[in-house]
């Protein structure tokens, strides 16, 4: 059965909602992309955060540990979530990086007739924000599809959640180990849609129109993915082998900047709830003196003039070998929205790179949605592999 589900991702401008024609064999989403303003202005520092907590997390094993607030990312897509009966919507943050789904930042969570308390203590940290509460077992409605029993965490106490409900979590169960007092592991949405027979394999497809369109959109789909969106073929690479990143949704891939290697093959992740590409300190001091940019402190993202960006190469993510290019206008930040990311000047004419670097003690690399929007991809929990294919906007001159 085919189930269709609008959801609200929040932009600065508005966003219409469109229709896409979907596989039969699937259970679908379709979302309206929506960005909210947290009120932080630096999503370097965000990202970064972001990326040293997760690498922390998976090396300790505690996903719940303790983690400063620096920044909070601006931007992030959300997802419109009924639970409870009758139903109340929560809208929740996307995140491919962690397993847990929970509520009650903005809004407060709704006791129901089908809510239950276990009785546990939740807590989750994400180094730009963290929440603790209660575990409650509920029905959860993506409109007319319904998980019962899903493990929801009702904060009590959160921090770096302004403009969503929450989370919903889509990342691999083993991110809720240790989470929740007196379990090891609780089951995801996806795993229960499995479990639960909603969906016929474990598969996630997820689809961003960049976020400079006027009709800015999206599709998840629940067991499979939307062939009609893709321009290529898609390239499947298995989960990574090297830790931590092997934790989350990790691959193996190698960064050329026009002919030049500035990543050999290594291991990072891919995150929807991460703004900007982040990689390795030596790769970013690389990229920066070949485009010629320079690092702006009000931003802190790398600045570069008009004609530097005449002169950009192509960025080549190569990913179980097929090379996956983005074009010079896939690595700028879309400049009608220069005022996003802190540029006060009111200039949109500014030019800056969605390449920033990761810092130390991390990851290689953290390919956030800025790459994802470029690209269909599919994270496939029953093969252990994640899919990349092109879309219509791969070479989009939007931004």
């Amino acid at each position: 059965m085919l189930t269709k589900i609008v959801l609200s991702l929040l932009l600065v401008v508005g966003s219409p909602v469109f229709s896409i024609p979907l596989n039969t064999h699937t259970t679908a989403v379709n979302l309206a992309a929506k960005f909210k303003v947290a009120g932080v202005t630096n999503i370097v520092a965000g990202d970064r955060a972001r990326a040293q907590a997760l690498h922390q997390a998976a090396t300790s094993g505690e996903h719940y540990a303790n983690a400063s607030i620096t920044n909070v990312a601006p931007i992030g897509y959300t997802i419109q979530v009924g639970i409870g009966n009758p139903l109340k919507h929560y809208g929740l943050l996307v995140d491919t990086a962690s397993g847990n789904t929970w509520i009650g930042a903005d809004q407060d969570y709704t006791v129901t007739s089908t809510s239950t308390g276990t009785g546990n203590t939740v807590s989750v940290s994400y180094g730009s924000g963290n929440f603790s509460g209660k575990e409650y077992l509920d029905t959860v409605t993506l409109n007319s599809l319904s998980i019962s029993d899903q493990s929801v965490g009702v904060a009590s106490e959160y921090q770096g959640f302004r403009g969503v409900d929450g989370v919903l979590g889509i990342g691999p169960v083993s991110l809720t180990k240790g989470t929740v007092s007196n379990t090891d592991t609780v089951p995801t949405i996806m795993d229960n849609l499995f479990s639960q027979n909603s969906i016929q394999s474990e598969v996630l497809g997820v689809y961003f129109v960049p976020v400079s369109q006027e009709d800015s959109t999206g599709t998840l789909t629940f067991g499979g993915w939307n062939s009609s969106l893709m321009t290529s073929d898609i390239t499947y690479t298995p989960i990574t082998t090297a830790s931590p990143a092997s934790n989350y949704w990790g691959i193996d891939q190698s960064i050329t900047y026009g002919d030049s290697t500035i990543l050999s093959s290594s291991a990072g992740i891919i995150d929807t709830a991460t703004v900007l590409i982040l990689i390795a300190t030596d790769a970013f001091d690389t990229y920066k003196t070949a485009t010629g940019a320079t690092l702006d402190e009000t931003t802190g993202m790398l600045r570069i003039t008009a004609d530097q960006y005449s002169s950009l190469k192509p960025l080549i993510f190569t990913i179980g070998g097929t090379a996956f290019t983005l074009t010079p206008n896939a690595q700028i930040w879309p400049r009608s929205m220069n005022s996003i990311i802190g540029d006060t000047s009111g200039n949109s004419d500014n030019i800056y790179l969605i390449v920033a670097d990761i810092g130390s003690k991390t990851f290689s690399f953290v390919s956030g949605y800025t790459f994802l929007e470029r690209f269909y991809s599919i994270f496939d929990t029953t093969n252990k592999r994640v899919g990349f294919a092109t879309t219509a906007y791969t070479e989009s001159a939007s931004n």
